[in-house]
This record gives structure tokens, C-alpha cells and sequence, in this order.
């Protein structure tokens, strides 16, 4: 969660009321059950650690408690190294599609680049997962959880598939 807020501020600096209404947006039906403290929490840990600054927003003078979110440096190098991180061990398929609207968002990178990327890894990871199916010493049992592996990967490679289709369509 907090990569993707820095991500979403990447774009512009944010109260967190905004920062909660792109995430609901973005995230669709899902949304509408995200916990509507959890953006301030993070908020709050982001800021501790040196990767945000929160502003008073003078333009609202009559509630001193809304403050505006902004990366500071720090902030804006993890940002990048979260966007070029390709791991894939257990995908987290939300905060990947996040990565990809805050990405496009902010115009920080194409999506379909960032997909392309995760295809390549994860086509790494099924090529790894049948080789080692290969392997004259495996039993059956050790077999059955490499098949395992491969068919969730291949199904993620799919939903990858899907994710270039969009976002292809978008950049026309």
C-alpha cells in the first residue's frame, strides 16, 4: 500500500481524501470496502520515514486539520525502484494494477512496458518450474506441486495478457 500512495502522489501532491478517492477508483467495486483510515496510517508511516511531507493547505482555512501530501526526494527514488521491480514470487494482483494506473497516472511509465516486464519474469519462472519437472530424480508427488506452479504462473501470464490489451487500447 504505501508504494502505491507514493506513486498516486507522484502525480501531484494530495489531501488524503483524494489519495482514498483515486485508490477507490482505480480499484473499482473492490474499492468500496477499503478501510478509509488505512490512506492516513500510511500517510502517517510515509511521512515518519522521511518520504512525504504534509503541508497545511492554506486555501482551507476553515479546517486546519486538511494538509497536503507531497513526495520529498527520498520518496520519488523509491517510486522508481518500485516501478522497475519485476518480482513476481506470489503476485499481488491489486497492488500490480495499481502500479500500472499510478504509473500512467503520473505519467511515470508505460503500463505496457511495466506489463511487459512482469511477462518476461514470469516467463522466466515457468521455463525454471518445467525444467526442474525435468529432473530424472523428482517423484510424483514433487511433480504434482511443479505442475501446480506452472498452471498458476501461466495463469497469470493470461491475466498479463488481458492487462497489455487494456492499456495498448488506452495509449490511442
Amino acid at each position: 500500500m504505501q508504494d502505491v500512495v507514493l506513486a498516486m502522489l507522484a502525480k501531484e501532491p494530495a489531501h488524503g481524501y483524494e489519495l482514498r478517492a483515486r485508490l477507490r477508483d482505480a480499484l473499482g467495486p473492490l474499492g468500496e470496502s477499503m478501510n478509509a483510515g488505512q490512506i492516513y496510517v500510511t500517510l502517517g508511516r510515509l511521512t515518519r520515514a522521511g518520504l512525504v511531507v504534509a503541508e497545511h493547505d492554506p486555501g482551507l482555512a476553515d479546517r486546519p486539520d486538511r494538509r497536503v501530501h507531497r513526495l520529498t526526494p527520498a520518496g520519488q527514488q523509491r517510486v522508481a525502484a518500485w516501478l522497475s521491480e519485476v518480482t513476481w514470487p506470489r503476485p499481488d494482483i491489486t497492488e500490480f494494477h495499481l502500479k500500472l494506473v499510478a504509473a500512467a497516472a503520473a505519467r511515470l511509465a508505460d503500463p505496457v512496458d511495466l506489463v511487459d516486464a512482469q511477462r518476461r519474469e514470469v516467463l522466466r519462472r515457468i521455463r525454471d518450474a518445467q525444467r526442474a519437472a525435468l529432473a530424472p530424480e523428482l517423484d510424483d508427488v514433487a511433480s504434482l506441486l511443479l505442475e501446480g506452479v506452472v498452471l498458476r504462473l501461466r495463469a497469470d501470464l493470461e491475466w498479463l495478457e488481458a492487462c497489455e490489451r487494456t492499456w495498448t487500447g488506452r495509449r490511442s
